[in-house]
């Protein structure tokens, strides 16, 4: 899939509307359909890494452009109370990756496979050549990878969008469409899984998965 600028969210050309907020690029595009071009400009390289940390460098191109398709199609439908839609996008991609769940435990026994050094079955050659440029050091961990695949996807789902995502604890809910609270406890739960799994390990020692202080 390509994104087309006849669904109006092209890159954006000679546009000066960085101070607007999220909200009022949505409310302009109602009436000026290329507007909407300003949202893909700001948060399209996020989304894009986000897909290809859960996906993969080959699915991310796709999930990217399906997700502005999207929100675009829905615009309308956008509280615009809400001034930040970067909760909402990250929403709109994971329920596009929840529709590849096969493809994303596939793509994280692959790292587990790369931290391990073991050879692609397909051609021999070491995957970490080719998929070395597509994660970071710490998601690569053989260990931490098998346990993220093993995670209920509802679990999963809220640890990656915050650790990936870059959301605090209310945009999580957001993204999600559930409470804090159930944000708040789900995170604990695949905190604990991943400790029990990794010998008693804290996994959040680890950059990309530390939490962000409970503040009650």
């Amino acid at each position: 899939m390509t994104v087309s600028p006849s669904v109006g969210v092209h890159r954006a050309e000679g546009t000066d509307e960085r101070s607007d907020s999220d909200a009022s690029v949505i409310e302009r595009s109602l009436d000026e359909p290329d507007a909407f071009a300003v949202l893909f400009d700001r948060y399209a390289d996020d989304i894009h890494r986000y897909a290809a940390r859960r996906l993969g460098a080959d699915a991310a191109d796709d999930l990217m452009a399906e997700t502005f398709v999207i929100a675009f199609q829905r615009r309308r439908r956008y509280d615009l109370s809400r001034a930040q839609a970067r909760p909402w996008l990250y929403g709109i991609v994971t329920n596009l990756v929840g529709e590849h769940r096969r493809a994303e435990a596939r793509h994280l026994r692959a790292l587990a496979r790369v931290a391990a050094g073991v050879p692609d079955e397909a051609g021999g050659e070491p995957m970490a050549e080719r998929v070395a440029d597509r994660v970071t050091a710490e998601s690569a961990r053989g260990a931490l990878a098998t346990c993220i695949a093993r995670l209920p996807a509802r679990y999963r789902d809220v640890l990656l969008v915050i650790a990936w995502g870059d959301l605090d604890y209310a945009e999580a809910a957001e993204a999600l469409g559930v409470p804090v609270g159930t944000v708040r406890s789900r995170l604990h739960r695949a905190r604990r899984r991943l400790r029990d799994a990794l010998g008693g390990s804290d996994p959040t020692a680890l950059q990309e998965f530390q939490e962000e202080p409970d503040h009650g």
